[in-house]
């Protein structure tokens, strides 16, 4: 499932970033935060439960709409934010 960007920062949820760790530190989202994909797909009942909204991101949205399809088909509300932080440069 995908969401924009707009909606994800205007709508009630948790934005994830499931980028590497130094890509993080470089630049992210506000109020995202971090969760490499590999530790989100695998040990997904650590972080998530299944009353909240999550928005993951990866650099273009490629990765994201994959995580957020599988968690999704286990129940989550998993969205990707579509084009990624990609798309978050290049609003501004």
């Amino acid at each position: 499932m995908k969401i924009s960007l707009e909606d994800a920062l205007n709508t009630k949820g948790i934005i994830i970033d499931i980028r590497d760790n130094e890509s993080y530190k470089v630049g992210h989202i506000l109020s995202a935060i971090f969760i490499p994909s590999n530790e989100l797909i695998y040990h997904y009942d650590r972080y998530l439960n299944f009353s909240d909204n999550y928005f993951l991101y990866c650099e273009y949205g490629t990765i994201s709409e994959d995580v957020a399809r599988r968690l999704a088909i286990l129940g989550y509300h998993a969205f990707s934010i579509i084009g990624g932080y990609h798309n978050y440069l290049l609003r501004g």
